[in-house]
C-alpha cells in the first residue's frame, strides 16, 4: 500500500495509505458522518468534484453490491451509473468483507472505477479542522508525484452540467400522470420513488426548456455544486410558474433552484450537512423528522418573497430545509425524503406531490 498525503489549502497535511486506484487528485474536501451507505454516497452525483471523508472509522466491512439493472433501466443498488466522488478518505479500511449482497470489495470497486481511496488517516482530527475552518480545497498526492501540477476549483464550476443527462429520457410511458423531472444530478432512488407511485417521468437535461411539453407536475432534482451556476434552470422554472399553477416539488438542489426562481438568495454553509441524522422540524408544527442530507449551500430565509415561507427548518443550526408557496402547490425539501441510504421518515412528501397532480 503506497503512501499518500492529503494536503489542504491551509497547509494541513494528513498521511495515509492507498487502498484504491493510484492517482493524484484534487477537489473540495468534505466530511460525511453517516455510519453506512458508502456505495450510495459514492455514486450520488451530488458528490461530483469532492473528496469524501467518512467520519465513521470502519469502512469496507460489508463490501459492494452488484451493479445490476432493473427492468426500468435503473441500477438496483447504486444511485447512478458510476462513482462521482473524486476520492474517499477513511480511518480504517477493512480488507475482509461479509454481506449477503456483496460481490466485491470496496478496494476492487475503486480500482475498477479509477477512484483513489486512502486509509490510516486521523479522520477525527481532519473533521475538526474542516469544522473549524470550513470545507476547503485539497489534494491527494502520492509520494513521488508533484503536487504543484494539481489544481482544482469548486465554487463557480457548473457541476450540474457535468452530471445531468444529455437527452430526454422517458420512464413508464402511458402509466398515468406525467411528471417533468429536471435532472440536475438526480439520484436513482428518487426515480424509483416516483415510479413506485405509478407516474410517467419525462427526464430532461438541467437547462432544457420544458415549458412547451404536456405534463401534470414538475420535479426538480438534487445535484452538485453551486446553484448560482444554474441560471438557465432558474429561468425555465420561473417561466413555468408564470404560465401555470401545476404542482412543483424540489429536493436538495431543487429546493435552492425553486427558491431562486421565487426571488430568494443562496449562501454557502461553513461545512455543509452530510449525514443520516439531521433533525428538521416542519414549520408551524411540533413534528420533527430525522433526515438524510448532502448539501453545502442553503436558502436564505430572510430573502424569501412575501408569497413564500419556510416549510422545514434545521434544528441544529436553524438553516432552511424547505420552502412552500402560500397559495400555490409549490414546495420543496432541502433534505432527501427518498434517503438511500438513510432514514425514510419523510418519504410521504412524494405522496403529497403525486396527490396534487
Amino acid at each position: 500500500m503506497r503512501n499518500v498525503t492529503l494536503i489542504l489549502d491551509d497547509g494541513s497535511r494528513f498521511q495515509g495509505k492507498s487502498f484504491g486506484f493510484e492517482k493524484s487528485v484534487a477537489g473540495e474536501v468534505v466530511f460525511n458522518t453517516a455510519m453506512t451507505g458508502y456505495p450510495e454516497s459514492l455514486t450520488d452525483p451530488s458528490y461530483a468534484g469532492q473528496l469524501m471523508v467518512l467520519t465513521y472509522p470502519l469502512v469496507g466491512n460489508y463490501g459492494v453490491p452488484p451493479f445490476t439493472i432493473a427492468p426500468t433501466g435503473l441500477a438496483d443498488y447504486m444511485e447512478s451509473d458510476k462513482i462521482h466522488a473524486e476520492a474517499i478518505i477513511v480511518a480504517d479500511y477493512s480488507n475482509e468483507y461479509s454481506h449477503w449482497n456483496a460481490v466485491e470489495s470496496l478496494a476492487d470497486w475503486l480500482k475498477r472505477e479509477q477512484i483513489p481511496g486512502i486509509t490510516g488517516v486521523d479522520t477525527r482530527e481532519l473533521t475538526k479542522v474542516l469544522r473549524e475552518h470550513g470545507v476547503m480545497m485539497g489534494k491527494l498526492v502520492f509520494d513521488e508525484d508533484n503536487d504543484e501540477i494539481l489544481d482544482a476549483t469548486y465554487t463557480g464550476v457548473n457541476y450540474v452540467d457535468k452530471v445531468s443527462c444529455k437527452n430526454v429520457i422517458r420512464y413508464n410511458e402511458g402509466a398515468g400522470k406525467k411528471i417533468v423531472l429536471v435532472d440536475c444530478g438526480v439520484k436513482t432512488n428518487i426515480l424509483r420513488c416516483l415510479l413506485k407511485r405509478q407516474v410517467e417521468i419525462i427526464r430532461v437535461p438541467w437547462n432544457y426548456d420544458f415549458t412547451s411539453l404536456a405534463y401534470d407536475g414538475l420535479f426538480i432534482s438534487n445535484g452538485p455544486g453551486d446553484p448560482d451556476t444554474c441560471e438557465e434552470a432558474v429561468l425555465n422554472i420561473r417561466k413555468a410558474m408564470a404560465i401555470s399553477d401545476k404542482p412543483i416539488f424540489g429536493i436538495c438542489m431543487g429546493n435552492q433552484l425553486l427558491a431562486k426562481a421565487g426571488g430568494a438568495s443562496i449562501y454557502k454553509l461553513k461545512y455543509g450537512h452530510r449525514s443520516h441524522n439531521q433533525p428538521v422540524r416542519m414549520v408551524g408544527t411540533d413534528r420533527c423528522y430525522i433526515t438524510s442530507q448532502n448539501h453545502g449551500y442553503a436558502v436564505d430565509n430572510h430573502t424569501l418573497g412575501e408569497d413564500w415561507e419556510p416549510l422545514f427548518v434545521n434544528m441544529n443550526d436553524g438553516s432552511n430545509e424547505g420552502i412552500r408557496h402560500k397559495t400555490k402547490p409549490w414546495f420543496s425539501a432541502q433534505f432527501h425524503p427518498e434517503a438511500a441510504s438513510g432514514p425514510t421518515d419523510t418519504e410521504f412528501l412524494f405522496d403529497e406531490f403525486v396527490n396534487l397532480l
